[in-house]
């Protein structure tokens, strides 16, 4: 049910331990994965530091982009709860100065999107 889940654009919450496993060469020394998001291939990670995005290209997964955003760059975010003909719900996220967002992130169940929500204003606002 995990891969449907995925295929069908549900996240799933992936164990830290795993994720800090596989991130091994990304994160620095010490640094500790908080919580971890699974959609398919790619991550949404927080770590004690910063909001790690990890976006597997390709057919294989072999080439990867990892894009950080330290949580002191992030200005605001906004987060679209999904209704009864829109499924999808969606999480924006600003850094300083940007008039675009500079990350989308789409969901298909609320409760997902929520965790994210709260674990980006818990890591933002402290």
């Amino acid at each position: 049910m995990g891969l449907f889940n995925g295929l069908i654009g549900n996240a799933t919450e992936a164990k830290p331990a795993g994720v800090e496993k596989d991130l091994a060469d990304v994160l620095m020394p010490e640094e500790q994965v908080d919580l971890a998001f699974k959609l398919v291939r790619d991550l949404v990670v927080f770590t004690d530091y910063r909001l790690i995005i990890v976006d597997k290209q390709g057919v294989t997964g072999k080439k990867t982009s990892y894009k950080t955003y330290p949580y002191k760059s992030i200005s605001r975010f906004t987060v679209e709860t999904s209704g009864h003909f829109d499924l999808d719900a969606e999480l924006k996220i600003w850094i300083s100065s940007a008039l675009e967002p500079v990350e989308i992130l789409q969901f298909r169940k609320d409760k997902n999107i929520t965790q994210v929500q709260k674990a980006l204003a818990m890591a933002v606002l402290k």
